[in-house]
């Protein structure tokens, strides 16, 4: 067995996915300690976690039709330049209008990697493996999110919450350099590509160009609307818990820094375990059919998140939130990859930007809403996860609306 440069590409792919979510996920952990020097309230806080989300997601769409016109790599090299250089930023915040005003420029330059990074894989990947592909894509995200906490909790007891953006701007630089190196448009723009590799494309046909019916065509696609619903239901909690866990263990359950970092990163291994899972599954299982682990993933989430608000203590409420993790990412998976499958490859840019927009813009809502929940019920956290299991039994309707038609193309089952 020789070595695919596709094997490289999703490597270089799968690293700066899970810097993107370290970058974003520091906040998360670092908020509890930058409130207290800056005097944020709760409602703050959340206008902190929706700040990013605002430039995030207005950004989702326009990323994926410049992807699909232009090609993934020069938006995958910009967009980690620009958020790197926004981590370090955000370092230098002297209070809360100049840190909205930062984590809006961030998730601005952040919001077309999504979409450039499934185009990327739609165009690298044979069919056959594009769930895989999609899970560890994903499994990058919750990598990301694990090290966030453990990271942010030794860089802030040795040096202030400051420094750990600082550390993260040079990563970020030599990263981009390595994704200009090495990533092309397609698999036939790179010398890299041997012609036993090629052959696993079959024999390529012409380019389609990208114009300006790719988005049309993608939102008269119900399946893709329907995606895009039950996607923003789902990751209203799914944002809700990444942003508001460190803070829910530290404050509601009365953790240690130390056992917030170490609890918050067993829940994200759980996630991480969740998109492996659900790459797996939709690939071997439900390829024809990705709504089944969708719906099965959203009634089990929503089980362990009403016994996560009964439970008596932080521990146990931390392993009822276990599952939720991992079932929640088994979902998150199945609807990243329904664009993938269902899209002609010259739209798959913009049909994802607009399942990610939709995605994008709970995170918007998600962390306002909490905050002012906890500071209309003076923290009180349980009514929050109530409110979480609505949203889940919810986002089962749209998901079961998905109707998933016939590949649109027959690619190579070559993996």
């Amino acid at each position: 067995m020789f070595w695919k440069h596709r094997y490289t590409v999703l490597g270089l792919l799968y690293t700066a996915t899970g810097l993107c979510y370290l970058d974003r996920m520091v906040m998360a952990s670092a908020l509890p300690f930058i409130a207290k020097e800056l005097n944020l309230s709760p409602l703050g806080v959340g206008q902190v976690f929706s700040a990013f989300f605002v430039g995030y997601a207005v950004s989702q769409i326009p990323g994926g039709l410049m992807a699909d016109r232009y090609g993934p790599r020069p938006m995958l090299t910009g967009t980690i330049l620009w958020w790197s250089l926004m981590t370090g930023l955000t370092a230098l915040a002297p209070g809360l209008l100049a840190l909205l005003l930062t984590r809006i420029l961030f998730g601005l330059g952040e919001g077309p990697f999504p979409p450039a990074a499934y185009k990327t894989m739609a165009v690298w990947v044979p069919r056959s493996a594009l769930g895989r592909a999609s899970g560890l894509q994903q499994a990058a995200t919750a990598v990301g999110a694990t090290v966030a906490p453990l990271f942010v909790a030794a860089a802030v007891l040795r040096w202030g919450w400051r420094s750990s953006f600082y550390l993260l701007i040079l990563p970020g630089f030599a990263l981009a350099f390595l994704m200009w190196r090495y990533i092309r448009n397609s698999p036939q723009e790179s010398g890299r590509v041997s012609r036993q590799e090629l052959a696993d494309y079959g024999i390529p046909s012409p380019p389609v160009p990208a114009d300006k019916a790719s988005l049309a065509t993608t939102l008269r696609m119900p399946a893709v609307v329907w995606c895009a619903i039950s996607f923003f239901l789902a990751n209203s909690v799914a944002w809700g818990l990444m942003n508001w866990l460190p803070t829910y263990l530290l404050g509601t359950r009365g953790f240690s820094v130390q056992k917030m970092g170490f609890y918050a990163a067993v829940t994200n291994l759980a996630g991480v375990a969740g998109y492996v899972l659900g790459g797996y599954l939709c690939d071997r299982y439900f390829r024809n059919h990705l709504k089944i682990p969708i719906i099965g993933g959203l009634l089990i989430s929503t089980t362990f998140t009403y016994l996560a608000a009964i439970a008596p203590d932080g521990v146990s409420a931390v392993f009822c939130l276990v599952p939720v993790f991992l079932f929640s990412n088994v979902v998150a998976t199945a609807l990243s990859t329904i664009p993938l499958v269902m899209v002609p490859k010259h739209a798959v840019g913009a049909a994802f930007g607009v399942v990610n927009t939709a995605g994008q813009l709970s995170g918007i809502l998600s962390p306002l809403l909490i905050g002012w929940v906890l500071t209309e019920t003076k923290g009180r956290f349980d009514i929050v996860l109530y409110g979480m299991v609505m949203l889940t039994l919810v986002a089962v309707y749209p998901a079961w609306r998905i109707r998933q038609p016939a590949p649109p193309t027959a690619l190579s089952a070559s993996a």
